[in-house]
């Protein structure tokens, strides 16, 4: 993984991250960037998908120590929404499955998001820890190598 040291990469684990709220929410973009005073507080998602980690650690859903598992936990997370989706699913899961695991396993997030019917929108991320993009610490206080 570009950017990381060996010790990093060894202690790579993931971060799960889900947020269901409306459009009109998800458009209040100052609280989805770090720099705002609610940021902590917000429950929206952030901007980055990498600033997940400045959330507070209730907001992480589960932790992963192996890739495979964090794109189950996806796919379970995607399951539950499934009948609610506003439009027909244009990626099949397996593929967005595929693809997850081989981003994540290269140091990669993966975030789906998705309008769900009545004005809702779903967010179903899996971030890297550490993170090559950010450097904030782990919500968890594990430490990194």
């Amino acid at each position: 993984m570009k950017g990381m040291s060996l010790r990093e990469r060894m202690s790579m684990h993931w971060h799960a991250y889900r947020w269901t709220g409306t459009g009109a929410e998800r458009g209040n973009e100052d609280e989805r960037r770090p720099a705002s005073p609610g940021f902590r507080a917000s429950p929206l998602p952030p901007m980055r998908t990498g600033d997940w980690l400045a959330k507070p650690a209730s907001r992480v859903a589960a932790t992963f120590d192996d890739a495979r598992q964090a794109t189950e936990w996806m796919a379970g997370e995607y399951a539950k929404v499934g009948e609610a989706l506003l439009l027909p699913e244009a990626v099949p899961i397996e593929e967005r499955l595929r693809i997850a695991l081989d981003l994540l396993t290269r140091g990669v997030d993966v975030q789906w998001g998705e309008w769900l019917q009545g004005g809702r929108f779903i967010t179903i991320g899996v971030i890297c820890c550490p993170n090559r993009q950010v450097r904030h610490p782990c919500p968890i206080r594990r430490p990194h190598a």
